[in-house]
């Protein structure tokens, strides 16, 4: 994974330089959380692997279906992509595209897996508790995973709190068999 890493990196950094140097910070956010679905999905991902289809077509294919959703300097990136074989990078170049973002505008994606849906005191108690721990403006991703039973998982950049039940019973249970 950290070799993955390693090579998403470069394009990540000239991606974020480039946006800086045209305002367009937000438009490439979109653009690359865009690429990194479509990318994603199981068909795409056999169309993009597979040794006998023309790499002329597929990406002519993948262009159309982002049509509307990036740019000319967007089009101009998958092609690098594509020629590179560096395509299957694209949801760790968004990632880290994203961190590069946070960092340059002070603030901290929180992704929050709770057990149920936050109504919108529960989000800005969670936003200011997080603001204080993490020292930071935080932007919360909240995902729906019914399997922590209660409470909040949250990964924020390096750092993981789990307050959920799920969590409380794992470590209960490895503290009995300990």
């Amino acid at each position: 994974m950290s070799e993955l890493a390693t090579l998403a990196r470069p394009y990540a950094t000239a991606v974020f330089k480039r946006a800086k140097e045209t305002g367009t910070t937000p438009q490439w956010s979109d653009a690359l959380e865009f690429l990194s679905a479509v990318i994603s999905d199981p068909q795409i991902e056999r169309a993009a692997e597979n040794p006998v289809s023309s790499k002329d077509k597929f990406t002519q294919a993948l262009l159309d279906l982002c049509r509307g959703k990036i740019d000319g300097e967007g089009e101009n990136f998958v092609r690098i992509l594509i020629a590179n074989k560096r395509l299957g990078l694209i949801k760790l170049i968004s990632e880290q595209f994203e961190q590069l973002r946070a960092d340059e505008e002070g603030y901290i994606v929180a992704e929050v897996h709770t057990a149920y849906p936050l109504d919108d005191a529960e989000i800005n108690q969670l936003t200011t508790l997080l603001q204080q721990t993490l020292g930071k403006q935080p932007r919360l991703h909240i995902l729906v995973d019914e399997t922590l039973i209660g409470g909040v998982l949250i990964k924020a950049g390096d750092r993981v709190i789990d307050a959920s039940v799920h969590g409380q019973i794992q470590r209960l249970a490895k503290r009995l068999y300990n």
